[in-house]
């Protein structure tokens, strides 16, 4: 499959371009059943709908009191999982933002094809347009607390119902964009979570440029998610942001596999993209500067072009994962 750009236009148009968001801004081992329970088993979700049909793609809908809407899970499935009685690592692969990114994104993308063969399981949640994988500080349109919903339901839930490796080392977060910096504030905050962390595309550093990541995701949530409310409020909660802030957090990637990937040329087309890659970049180097100088090793990818999914350097990723995690 050839490399397809997400367009970000969505996000463009709703915030009004990078100007208009810095202005908003400033103001253990779980056997599976062999379906998806549908009750709350107290972990706080209840299934109000799903698809089982596909052998590898199961979809299900959740409604939480963490989350205002119904979000929506993809559980890519490795081939032979149900007649193998295998026990398999799992990645939590997260999309960017934007009015045309969910669940489904990286199925569009080709996610089927890149990890046919492979043995691990991938779950592919909603993240909201501009949730930035966090609790919302403030929100004109009820509960938003992504980091709620991922870490503390959505993550037992999977683990009570596939048969998936409940420890770190049986772990990857990923994402792309808003997703990869939601990859690297995870994999800091709840250390013994995940063995393994990539940010394709993804945000590094939040205070930079007059802390122009965190204005932009204030900015973005405001327009899309919030309805005028923000991620960090306004003025910021500074222990949140610290507590969020990759560059703020190196101590807590050691002894973790760490791959990075971020474009370098400009978008011939749009120029929000060129303008997301070029803060993407300088504040990945900036978190690689860091980790250098701590002794933690990562691998890191700078190639022409600007904010987009590469396909090739995902299956690099995707072998590193299985690599570092335990073998189903």
């Amino acid at each position: 499959m050839s490399e397809q750009p997400p367009t970000r236009r969505g996000v463009l148009r709703a915030v009004g371009g990078l100007s208009a968001a810095l202005a908003v801004g400033g103001a253990g081992v779980v056997a599976a059943a062999s379906s998806a329970r549908a009750a709350d088993d107290g972990f706080g979700l209840r299934i109000v709908d799903r698809n089982e049909n596909d052998p590898r793609m199961w979809y299900y809908r959740f409604a939480t009191g963490a989350i205002g809407w119904n979000p929506g899970v993809n559980v890519l499935l490795p081939d032979g999982y149900h007649t193998s009685g295998r026990t398999y690592p799992v990645l939590y692969l997260f999309h960017g933002g934007g009015t045309d990114q969910d669940f489904i994104t990286f199925d569009r993308l080709g996610i089927r094809a890149w990890t046919e063969g492979k043995p691990i399981i991938v779950v592919m949640p909603d993240g909201g347009h501009a949730g930035w994988y966090s609790n919302a500080v403030t929100s004109n349109v009820g509960r938003r607390d992504w980091e709620t919903f991922h870490i503390e339901q959505l993550l037992r839930w999977v683990e009570a119902n596939f048969r998936a490796y409940a420890d770190y080392d049986g772990r990857a977060v990923s994402g792309f964009s808003m997703g990869g910096f939601g990859a690297l504030k995870y994999a800091a905050k709840y250390y013994g979570h995940f063995a393994s962390v990539s940010a394709h595309s993804g945000p590094a550093s939040m205070r930079r440029d007059g802390g122009l990541v965190t204005h932009w995701a204030n900015a973005t949530s405001a327009a899309l998610d919030l309805g005028g409310g923000t991620v960090y409020g306004v003025p910021w909660d500074e222990a949140r942001v610290n507590a969020d802030n990759p560059v703020q957090r190196i101590e807590s990637y050691r002894n973790k596999r760490i791959f990075l990937v971020a474009g370098t040329s400009p978008d011939p087309i749009n120029w929000f993209d060129t303008a997301n890659e070029t803060q993407v970049l300088a504040g990945q180097r900036e978190f690689r500067g860091l980790l250098g100088n701590a002794g933690i090793p990562h691998e890191w990818y700078e190639e022409p072009g600007g904010h987009f999914v590469r396909e090739h350097l995902f299956r690099r990723d995707l072998d590193g994962i299985i690599g570092r995690l335990r073998p189903a």
